[in-house]
């Protein structure tokens, strides 16, 4: 025990003599691994928290439904609501439904909470400024990456 003792003392002393000869000299070393920087391009490339803002691409003429097919791909919706209610749930549904006619809603349940999420946007920037025109109807507005469906 006292040996126990007696090298714990010395491996402090040791550690704290280390530190405040690394204090005195006043400066540090960033090195920075070059993955870094491939992992930096390939987010870039694959579109996933860009460096550069890349040119939105608007199609000339708006995709009928009726004739298009429906594609799930990766994108976003805004959740609306989260809560144990299920009541709750589908009537924040239905008053978001009686505002946009045209937006799919979708419900999930994850135990114990149910959520309502709205929308399919192919682009973070989409869902945000959807969010933010939401903001004034709901309380607790979030974007979420998540599979959704687009028309083709």
């Amino acid at each position: 025990m006292l040996k126990r003792g007696l090298i714990f003392v010395h491996v402090l002393v040791l550690f704290s003599v280390v530190q405040a000869n690394a204090q005195e000299k006043g400066g540090v070393i960033v090195t920075k691994d070059t993955l870094i920087t491939q992992l930096q391009n390939f987010r870039a490339a694959m579109g996933i928290n860009p460096v550069e803002s890349k040119a939105t691409v608007v199609p000339s003429k708006p995709i009928v439904r009726s004739a298009a097919s429906r594609v799930k791909v990766r994108g976003f919706r805004v959740q609306i609501f989260a809560g144990s209610s299920r009541n709750q749930a589908f009537s924040e549904q239905t008053r978001f439904r009686n505002m946009y006619k045209d937006i799919d809603t979708y419900i999930t349940y994850d135990e114990p909470n149910y959520r309502v999420k709205v929308g399919d946007f192919r682009s973070r920037s989409e869902a945000n400024a959807f969010m933010r025109e939401l903001r004034q109807y709901f309380s607790n507005v979030f974007v979420f990456s998540e599979n959704v469906f687009v028309y083709q």
